[in-house]
């Protein structure tokens, strides 16, 4: 396992991986209701054979974080 700086790491389950012409959205479902979107290119969903079912982990590194309501 690797280790990493990032704090946020959030483990799930793919459940779509949908790629556009250069870029790919990958869903994962964190549990309790929670799916997070990521856009990553479609050259790392082939590296990563990522496909729908796979456990995966969600890794946010982030200088700002947003907050609406």
């Amino acid at each position: 396992m690797m280790k990493l700086s990032a704090r946020n790491q959030f483990k799930g389950k793919i459940v779509a991986v949908v790629k556009g012409q250069t870029t790919a959205h990958v869903r994962i479902d964190l549990g309790g209701g929670l799916v997070i979107t990521s856009s990553i290119t479609n050259e790392s969903v082939d590296d990563l054979a990522l496909k729908v079912g796979d456990e995966a982990i969600a890794v946010i590194k982030a200088s700002d974080v947003m907050v609406g309501k």
